[in-house]
């Protein structure tokens, strides 16, 4: 029996509700999470896998939360290569309202068929609404086409920090029930339910509701076995002696009070940087390391106070 990772979940996740599972069973279903995700590029730990597995047995959102560049969005990206289903991503800002995370009326076509009424033979004024205001002129945005979706899709809600708390709690309700209204057609039930991954980088609070709606995993910066293994996985071609290198370098700036330490992400364009310039041995080469540092340190103040001085010590410490 598979439960956790199949491309057609429905069947065993009532099994799975329906009776206890052996503690070997979970086991393998997280075995098979981690296989999963790294056949996608994702290097993910027991804790994580147990997590996304739980959330697809119990259909609850998953809310990754921690620093931004720690691969949060990536998750995502890799359910969904893994599953083989659409992502539906959902960009939060300041400012988002239904029309663009929801749906909103194709007011252009809705215009152009008024005009058309009006040339042709007279009716009911009540079913010229009707069908002015029907799913033909309908433009579903992602909460809606995730829910449309014939099969289950991954939906990515990325930095529900960002948008603002009355949105929020619109979203609360639109994951509770898996349904949304729309007052000139009524109540829209999903077709399928979404994998959705919530993303936050802690900019806000987010409120008690939401947290208890979902489950949480914070995801925090890879250990360094992990982030070598990240950077052997995504940097093709590169010198196992710089990995070791480049990772250490790396770890050492975020133990510096930087206002936006390198994520994930960041040492992956440095080794590619370092690799393209056929750098083997970072104390070697101390010119290359400082002109490349723009790869990692993405602001004025930090790259100010990561000096010459600095960076050599952290490369021969990398050695």
């Amino acid at each position: 029996m598979s439960w956790g990772w199949t491309s057609n979940p429905e069947p065993a996740r009532s099994e799975a509700r329906e009776q206890g599972v052996p503690v070997e069973d979970i086991e393998r279903e997280v075995g098979r999470v981690q296989a999963g995700l790294a056949a996608s590029g994702y290097i993910a730990d027991e804790d994580l896998s147990t997590t996304l597995l739980l959330a697809e047995m119990l259909q609850r959102p998953l809310l990754l939360e921690g620093d931004a560049g720690v691969g949060k969005t990536s998750i995502a990206k890799a359910l969904s290569d893994a599953y083989d289903c659409p992502l539906i991503r959902l960009q939060c800002y300041e400012g988002l309202d239904v029309n663009t995370a929801v749906y909103e009326w194709n007011y252009q076509r809705q215009l152009l068929a008024v005009k058309l009424m009006e040339t042709g033979p007279g009716g009911d004024a009540r079913a010229r609404e009707a069908e002015i205001f029907s799913p033909e002129f309908l433009l579903p945005r992602p909460l809606l086409r995730a829910i449309q979706e014939p099969e289950p899709c991954v939906l990515l809600i990325d930095e529900i920090d960002r948008a603002d708390e009355e949105f929020e709690a619109f979203l609360l309700e639109v994951l509770s029930d898996f349904q949304i209204s729309i007052p000139e057609l009524g109540t829209i039930p999903a077709q399928s339910i979404p994998r959705v991954i919530l993303t936050s980088n802690g900019t806000r609070d987010l409120s008690d509701a939401l947290r208890r709606r979902c489950l949480y995993f914070f995801v925090d910066f890879p250990s360094f076995e992990k982030e070598c293994a990240i950077v052997r996985a995504k940097v093709p071609g590169i010198d196992e002696r710089l990995i070791d290198q480049i990772v250490a370098f790396v770890q050492g700036l975020r133990k510096l009070e930087l206002k936006k330490p390198p994520g994930v992400a960041e040492t992956l364009d440095w080794a590619a940087a370092l690799t393209g310039l056929s750098v083997s041995v970072l104390s070697d080469q101390p010119e290359v390391v400082l002109r490349t540092l723009g790869c990692l340190l993405k602001t004025r103040e930090d790259r100010g106070q990561v000096t010459r001085e600095v960076a050599s010590r952290l490369a021969a410490g990398a050695r």
